[in-house]
């Protein structure tokens, strides 16, 4: 039934210390910071990592997970009770430090852009910039003006903008500060999904051409890949793992991660002579369990391949055209249900019977009891 190419865990499971880097090397470095909410509530606990000169970074979980929380914490709009930020090297938060957001040379994009509605184009973008004499004030906007696309545009307010164009705006007022770090906030929510895919290709190259350091919230797992160099992904206030893209979606430290970057099923199983026997077959044993542990392996969708056979004790349940492909809802003989991706020319209905396939190119291991909430 199985077809196995297991890949095992990295080592030190559910940590990121490989990926943190010292004040030297790093542009921004993050402590061990906590903060927390008026009421005295914990909004982040334990919060470490750090971003290299030029990374995209992703702060990326579900919705009162502390993401936004951080993001004003590096801004200094929020103190941190324990803990320390520093930028390019410079301590700048900590229970006793609280440097002033107007010196930590930050640029932030705000949810809904923040534009002054009786400011035009430019001055939208020249705001911040009046200890400058007028004609290098001038080139600086001129050049914002290039570089986000808005030349021609620069006499107008912003109500005269399409929301793809404010957000330019938005953003040309952020890096014509010339900021150590660029701090995005959801800054494609309010774009339809067309809009939103185009934005992100601008925005990337954007912050390539300009090797801008830059921290990105979303909860969007989609956004994150697709602009991220590394990925921080939170749940309730803590880091559960730090990585690149790649690393979070084919080796992600902990069941929640897994869950919340793709679509993963969890299947039960128990280690015999360093082997897990599970419902679809058998896995090797990847974190060395005794005999007769109960494990969870995960496994995608686009690892599970369906056959068609007379007689099979699987059916198929349901199916989710997604346009390139099918998403298969499949019911084992257990009563498990797992789901499979196939090609959009492969067409099989409610009630068929398959036997599934398993290319376990993802396949990893979990004690059992880990959550995925």
């Amino acid at each position: 039934m199985s077809d196995h190419s297991t890949t095992p865990r990295p080592s030190g499971e559910g940590t990121f210390q490989g990926n943190l880097f010292t004040p030297a090397s790093s542009i921004l470095e993050l402590r061990h910071i906590s903060c927390a909410y008026e009421t005295g509530r914990p909004a982040v606990q334990e919060i470490s990592f750090a971003a290299r000169e030029g990374e995209i970074l992703c702060l990326l979980g579900p919705s009162g997970c502390g993401k936004t929380t951080i993001l004003r914490a590096i801004a200094g709009f929020e103190p941190v009770r324990s803990g320390q930020i520093f930028l390019s090297g410079q301590l700048v938060s900590s229970p006793d430090v609280m440097t002033p957001t107007e010196n930590r040379r930050v640029g932030m994009v705000f949810q809904e852009y923040a534009l002054f509605p009786h400011l035009r184009v430019q001055d939208n973008i020249a705001f911040g910039l009046h200890h400058l004499a007028r004609n290098e004030r001038a080139s600086r906007v001129q050049e914002m003006l290039r570089l986000t696309g808005l030349e021609g545009f620069e006499r107008r307010y912003p109500h005269e903008l399409s929301g793809g164009q404010q957000q330019r705006v938005a953003l040309a007022r952020a890096l014509v500060q010339n900021p150590v770090v660029l701090l995005l906030d959801e800054p494609f929510s309010n774009l339809d999904p067309d809009m939103a895919g185009r934005m992100r290709q601008e925005l990337h190259d954007l912050l390539r051409r300009t090797k801008t350091t830059t921290i990105l919230v979303t909860h969007d797992h989609d956004e994150a890949f697709a602009m991220a160099d590394r990925i921080a992904v939170l749940n309730q206030g803590r880091l559960e793992q730090f990585d690149t893209p790649e690393m979070m979606y084919h080796m992600p430290a902990t069941p929640f991660v897994a869950d919340f970057v793709g679509q993963a099923d969890f299947i039960p199983g128990t280690v015999s002579q360093g082997m897990v026997h599970t419902e679809l077959g058998e896995f090797p044993d990847t974190i060395g369990c005794k005999d007769g542990t109960v494990v969870v392996v995960m496994i995608r969708p686009d690892d599970i391949h369906l056959v068609p056979t007379e007689g099979a004790r699987s059916r198929v349940l349901s199916r989710q055209f997604h346009g390139s492909e099918n998403l298969y809802t499949v019911s084992l003989p257990s009563g498990q249900i797992v789901h499979s991706s196939q090609g959009s020319t492969s067409v099989y209905q409610a009630g068929t019977a398959v036997e599934l396939r398993v290319l376990a190119t993802h396949t990893v291991l979990f004690r059992q009891g880990q959550s995925t909430g």
